[in-house]
């Protein structure tokens, strides 16, 4: 009788495989298929990338987040002979984090949607690969709870954030103080819009947003990136993932894109870690971690980029920045509700509902009018959540009603 053949290989879950981070995290594997194989890739609504990618990887499962997504996805995948089960629904996404064949989870999900799946991941000891910092905004303590007592490995994807992680010695964990941190230097673009007054800003278009001079990203993350709001939740999420506070996190602008974030140490030395702007270069240190495997990105050519420029990010420009910075400072659910008026108000910009330097006004209402409370429960996180929209949509339509009473 033949012997059954026994896979060893590493078995990675992907939430969001058609977003960026996802697409980027298959090209890492396919460069290492004897090492990784494909556990479940994960949609919102891209059934026909997702299509593809099942042919080109052959998942043991396909998760649509609506069950006529998951309808449609079967559709394209029926006949293929492929081994891949469709499923739907947002507790199918948490079944397959939580899987024995599941061990390393690619949280590649933007925004609060990917909460509850990677709060599972962590709970379940997995391997969690954190490209969704609005898990650690939204539920700081809550998350870094699952992690202690599942167990889990948390691993951080944001380039900054992994940079930080190359760049602290191994026992961070104990307190930077402790360790000879004095800060943590996280380096910004300054996106498109580094140059522009407020009154320029006023007039920019989605689309000028969304073209980030140096990464290849999705469309919420890049007016994130323009407003410096990406900043202010990376912010929280270092505190979270450091074990700091936001005294000892300073934001530096670098529009080269070249060092990715820097420690600096109570000696007087500074580590930075530098690469050039592909996301590839972060997901393939967190697959391999503690060893090194190739991420398919070229060898940084530091003569060829010649010249690295740094400022200090201008509060009047990028007022997203100083609302997570005092978000932060309330603590609790504050920062719940930061997140959660951030992302309703890019939505209304990106719908061309809002205007790009109204952003900021919204969320700022937003965090004036709802009480912040001590994190309890996931619960209580998620009641905010919701509050937090309500409240950020009815000031979005009373602006837009005034807008149009003083166009008529």
């Amino acid at each position: 009788m033949a012997e059954r053949t026994v896979d060893n290989r590493v078995g990675v879950t992907i939430l969001g495989s058609t977003g960026t981070i996802g697409v980027n995290t298959l090209d890492v594997l396919a460069r290492h298929p004897e090492r990784f194989r494909v556990v479940a890739l994960t949609a919102h609504g891209n059934v026909e990338r997702l299509a593809e990618q099942c042919r080109h990887f052959r998942p043991d499962y396909a998760v649509m987040v609506s069950d006529d997504g998951a309808e449609r996805l079967e559709q394209r995948l029926s006949g293929s002979g492929l081994p891949t089960r469709v499923l739907g629904g947002a507790e199918a996404l948490v079944n397959v984090v939580e899987m024995e064949a599941t061990r390393y989870v690619m949280a590649g999900i933007v925004g609060a949607a990917g909460l509850l799946p990677t709060l599972a991941a962590a709970r379940a000891g997995k391997r969690v690969m954190l490209a969704n910092k609005e898990a650690l905004v939204m539920s700081g303590p809550l998350f870094m709870e699952a992690v202690r007592v599942g167990g889990a490995e948390l691993l951080p994807i944001d380039s900054e954030h992994n940079a930080v992680f190359q760049c602290m010695p191994p026992d961070f964990s104990r307190g930077l103080g402790n360790v000879g941190v004095e800060r943590i230097l996280l380096t910004a673009s300054g996106g498109p819009f580094r140059t522009l007054s407020r009154e320029e800003m006023g007039a920019v278009t989605p689309a000028q947003a969304c073209a980030h001079p140096n990464w290849v990203m999705g469309r919420k993350i890049s007016v994130d990136s323009a407003t410096m709001m990406n900043k202010g939740l990376e912010v929280i999420e270092a505190c979270w993932l450091f074990n700091t506070d936001a005294d000892r996190v300073d934001v530096i602008l670098h529009p080269q894109s070249v060092i990715h974030s820097m420690v600096s140490y109570s000696d007087g030395s500074v580590l930075a870690q530098l690469g050039n702007p592909d996301m590839r270069t972060p997901i393939a240190h967190a697959l391999g971690w503690p060893e090194r495997v190739t991420s398919g990105v070229d060898p940084l050519d530091i003569v060829a980029v010649g010249q690295l420029d740094f400022e200090r990010p201008d509060p009047d420009r990028f007022p997203c920045l100083g609302l997570a910075y005092e978000a932060l400072a309330t603590g609790g659910t504050a920062t719940a509700v930061l997140n959660a008026a951030n992302e309703v108000a890019v939505e209304a910009f990106l719908d061309s509902r809002l205007a790009f330097t109204a952003i900021a006004g919204v969320i700022e209402h937003t965090l004036a009018e709802l009480t912040s409370e001590p994190v309890t429960d996931l619960d209580q996180v998620l009641a905010a959540d919701a509050a937090a929209r309500r409240c950020a949509r009815e000031r979005i339509d009373r602006l837009s009603a005034q807008r149009i009473g003083r166009a008529s």
